[in-house]
């Protein structure tokens, strides 16, 4: 019988930790505040952005909500982010991708600066991590390092597969499990006999962006199977990257979809801008 890793309770666990931490950094006068940026009306986005703003509520960090029309000029977005930058009262800068397509987002990601960048996803916070440095994480990757460790799941000296190589997810994560002692491979749309490299995974982590298209056949008996993606099926339910049904039988451990890695990432990004780019207070 496999074990289920649940998502939606270790990341309430975490959320319990930080808001135990805000509180007793306010006692001492500090408070953080997250400032997040949204441009044009996309459902999925707004989604996202309401339970951010919860997430600030429930652990006690202020937020600030900037929600902008869709012809938002590219200057008139990078000089709220100037200005967010300089603001002292500001720790951390969140843009809701994606943006509207007139806007370079990569320019707009480079405009954060890198100790407010609470995505992790600017060039100095990604070279920090890649080095070793104090720096931001990708939060979805560090949700699934935590997932794994608060499962009692080993990852030293353990084979570890990433199918995925995006800058968000797949590369962060090789990143991390490196840093936590894993044997790390990266599998992409170029590799060759790909599920003769899934089936060696100890801990497989699918991130490939296509739905159910990790099956039975790319798991090999009790291996850890983290499941990045989030799809609708034909029948319009939430779906991952992972063909649960044909994947579960054969596994020690699974993320369902939903409420695997998804509740991480809010969790990780909470994380972030309460302990700061260092990790500490």
């Amino acid at each position: 019988m496999y074990q289920l890793i649940d998502g939606k309770k270790i990341s309430g666990e975490i959320k319990d930790e930080l808001r135990e931490k805000a509180a007793q950094m306010k006692a001492r006068g500090v408070e953080r505040c997250l400032a997040v940026i949204q441009v044009g009306s996309d459902p999925a986005s707004g989604v996202y952005v309401r339970n951010k703003k919860k997430a600030c509520e429930y652990i006690g960090i202020r937020s600030l909500s900037y929600e902008l029309p869709e012809e938002t000029g590219q200057e008139q977005l990078l000089d709220l982010i100037r200005e967010l930058n300089q603001r002292s009262d500001v720790n951390g800068i969140l843009v809701q991708l994606p943006l509207p397509g007139h806007i370079d987002e990569e320019k707009i990601l480079l405009a954060i600066a890198p100790e407010k960048d609470v995505d992790g996803f600017h060039p100095v916070n990604v070279g920090n991590l890649s080095i070793g440095r104090p720096g931001y994480v990708s939060c979805t990757p560090a949700g699934v390092i935590q997932l794994l460790k608060r499962s009692g799941i080993k990852i030293e000296g353990r084979e570890c597969v990433v199918l995925g190589r995006s800058n968000i997810v797949g590369k962060p994560m090789a990143m991390l499990l490196l840093r936590e002692n894993g044997t790390v491979t990266v599998c992409h749309s170029r590799t060759r006999n790909l599920k003769d490299i899934t089936r060696r995974a100890d801990i497989l982590v699918a991130a490939v962006g296509k739905p159910k298209f990790v099956n039975g056949d790319f798991v090999k008996e009790g291996a850890v199977v983290i499941d990045v993606g989030i799809h609708r099926d034909g029948e319009g339910k939430l779906c991952g990257d992972v063909d649960f049904d044909s994947v579960a039988p054969k596994v020690s451990a699974i993320t369902p979809v939903p409420g695997g890695v998804g509740p991480m990432t809010i969790a990780m990004l909470m994380a972030n801008c309460v302990e700061g780019a260092d990790g500490t207070q």
